[in-house]
């Protein structure tokens, strides 16, 4: 499973552009961490929303992929944001969990926090579906 995933991540060339790291996989849980770079900030100098949605989307996403054989493979359905504080720091993780597995859905979540010095802030949440389909 973890070798599995580890490959899928590799190939992402989003999560190389945002220069994350895949931190963990446990079955039903993945984490993700990128650092807040020049290039990922908006207008105000926080993380850009589209890093805290990528990165949690994709923690959420093989967090549902642990769930699979290994002849399936996931897709994004749906999946809402709910930004709640500023991403000010030098560091976002993102912790994606299975809230209920399912052979046709798969129901995930992620929380997306900041670092910044010793400090972590939860700053975004996320829930969605996932589908299962052929590899």
């Amino acid at each position: 499973m973890r070798d599995r995933i580890k490959a899928s991540f590799a190939r992402q060339s989003m999560m190389r552009t945002f220069g994350a790291n895949l931190d963990s996989i446990e079955p039903g849980l993945v984490t993700i961490s990128a650092p807040i770079l020049p290039g990922s900030r908006q207008q105000q100098g926080f993380a850009h929303a589209a890093l805290t949605f990528g990165l949690g989307d994709s923690a959420a996403g093989y967090a549902a992929l642990t769930t699979l054989p290994e002849d399936q493979e996931v897709v994004t359905a749906e999946i809402k944001i709910n930004l709640i504080a500023p991403a000010t720091g030098d560091r976002l993780i993102a912790k994606g969990r299975v809230v209920k597995p399912g052979r046709r859905l798969i129901v995930v979540t992620s929380e997306v926090f900041v670092i910044n010095g010793d400090t972590e802030t939860l700053v975004a949440l996320l829930q969605g579906t996932m589908v299962p389909v052929q590899a």
